[in-house]
């Protein structure tokens, strides 16, 4: 069985009257990557503070790799590497000069444990005497990345690392993170873009500092308990102000360039000629199979 390297227990957190986290109880595991998955103000970004020991919990207690995350702060933060969302580097120092004082404040240099950083490093490698500010957003994250693993961290804390960035720089930073966990590195990941959750070994659903759910990726889709439906329309958000005043319809809500629905009766007969009597004209309603983004909606609604 895989040790618990992270351990929160009856954690909550406020900011004056903003409850930020409400009783979090939640185990993270020796060489999975976990993923906290919720829009921005969820508490994400919190709960990774608490973590990497820069916050104190109002209640409960938390302990990081063995330690007190209040107690033992110095022990925890010479075994982690944490990267904030935002690029909190020296903007006015060149690629190569901020990885080697990175790598002074834990006592290495870059030669010692260049091995650690190749594979990401040597993407960024040469640019190296470019300033950290004109770097491009894909860049810099991977430079944020090269100085969380310059000292060889047992726990890796990425918070949000790619808001913002691309596309191709994001699959290419989550083609990263699995070979890193490959190589055995636990690594605790925040994202508000539901398709990484599927990247994760498990996840938590997290809304208003209140955990909704913790599983695998598969597992919480299959806990889905719902027939969903999709109709694609011009008129989207009147369709969804239809279907929320009909009784048969438990959810109605928007998913791109879809209307995903749910229902308390599972047959669409009823919803179709709904719609047309609203003057929705020939309306086209299809079964379709949750994503994350679906259950995470279905969690926080009921």
């Amino acid at each position: 069985m895989a040790k618990t390297l992270i351990s929160c227990s009856g954690v909550s957190k406020h900011y004056g009257d903003v409850e930020a986290l409400n009783n979090i109880n939640l185990d993270i595991f020796s060489g999975e990557i976990f993923g906290v998955i919720g829009p921005d103000g969820a508490g994400k970004t919190s709960l990774f503070r608490l973590v990497a020991s820069l916050l104190i919990p109002d209640s409960g207690k938390i302990s990081v790799l063995g330690y007190d995350s209040v107690k033992d702060y110095r022990a925890i933060r010479k075994k982690l590497g944490y990267m904030p969302g935002r690029f909190s580097l020296y903007q006015d120092l060149s690629v190569e000069e901020n990885l080697a004082f990175y790598a002074s404040v834990y006592g290495t240099n870059i030669e010692k444990n260049y091995h650690l950083i190749e594979d990401v490093y040597s993407q960024i490698e040469p640019f190296k005497k470019r300033r950290a500010g004109k770097l491009s957003g894909g860049m810099k994250q991977k430079l944020a990345l090269s100085c969380a693993l310059i000292h060889s961290p047992e726990l890796l804390i990425l918070d949000e690392p790619t808001t913002g960035v691309d596309a191709v720089s994001r699959r290419e930073f989550w083609e990263m993170l699995k070979r890193l966990k490959d190589k055995g590195m636990t690594i605790l990941v925040s994202t508000p873009y539901m398709d990484e959750a599927k990247r994760c070994d498990r996840i938590a659903l997290v809304q208003n500092g209140v955990i909704l759910g913790v599983d695998t990726p598969e597992m919480v889709i299959r806990q889905f308990n719902f027939k969903l439906f999709a109709i694609r329309s011009e008129v989207r958000h009147e369709i969804i102000r239809a279907l929320r005043t009909f009784d048969s319809v438990h959810q109605a809500y928007l998913a791109g360039q879809l209307v995903h629905f749910t229902q308390v009766n599972p047959e669409t007969d009823d919803v179709e000629r709904y719609l047309m009597d609203q003057g929705f004209g020939d309306v086209d309603i299809r079964t379709i199979e949750p994503d994350i983004e679906d259950c995470f909606i279905n969690l926080m609604m009921n």
